[in-house]
């Protein structure tokens, strides 16, 4: 590894960790729903008007995903493909992938329904649908802290994953190549009938811009 890389890695790196230990409230594993237990349920629209409830996949696995374009680690995930990879996977499987906007008007990520459709067609992702929560209700509902923040519900309903997407909490794109990715691991247990082995981690990223 060139010096070049290696100085660059290491700014980025003391640069992340400023900003989650200035806001460890973002990145905490243990709050939101509890694990193993019914997924809270919710109604919330997409981009192009329709209704999704969650109780109506029930039988189905489901991935929420927050979402906010401008965010360097979502930014890290699209610009490799590696998250819409990830989407075309599951729905292989017949998985259910919300991808959920809860940054409000005004706010860094904020999208209307054509900008959230335009998104998804130059980026080539795969998402069942997107769901527009500007108030932040479905957000909040889960405690999502950060973008992006995942989640899997399993068929009975349960919630068996929420935390970060890998283990190396980090914007550089490279990363990808190495990182141990928790949703994927995750998603191939729960598709066998297996638990979980670790169903939940530090989410890491951006924190959810939600209205004041």
């Amino acid at each position: 590894m060139g010096g070049g890389t290696w100085g660059r890695r290491f700014i980025i790196g003391l640069l992340t960790a400023a900003v989650l230990a200035a806001a460890p409230h973002a990145v905490r594993a243990a709050a939101g729903p509890a694990l193993g237990k019914t997924a809270p349920d919710f109604t919330g629209t997409d981009s192009y008007g329709k209704s999704h409830t969650l109780s109506a996949y029930h039988g189905k696995v489901v991935i929420l995903e927050w979402f906010n374009d401008g965010c360097p680690f979502v930014g890290k995930h699209y610009g490799t493909r590696n998250m819409q990879t990830l989407q075309k996977e599951a729905a292989a499987q017949g998985v259910v992938w919300l991808s959920v906007v809860s940054s409000a008007p005004g706010r860094q990520g904020y999208s209307t329904p054509e900008r959230a459709n335009r998104l998804v067609r130059d980026w080539q992702a795969a998402p069942t649908a997107v769901l527009l929560d500007p108030k932040g209700t479905i957000g909040r509902l889960y405690d999502a802290k950060v973008t992006p923040h995942m989640y899997i519900i399993n068929k009975q309903g349960a919630l068996v994953y929420k935390g970060a997407i890998d283990d190396i909490p980090s914007p550089v794109h490279e990363d990808v190549k190495v990182a141990n990715n928790y949703v994927r691991a995750a998603l191939k247990e729960v598709m066998a009938g297996q638990p979980v082995s670790k169903p939940s981690s530090r989410a890491y990223g951006c924190t959810v811009k939600y209205a004041w």
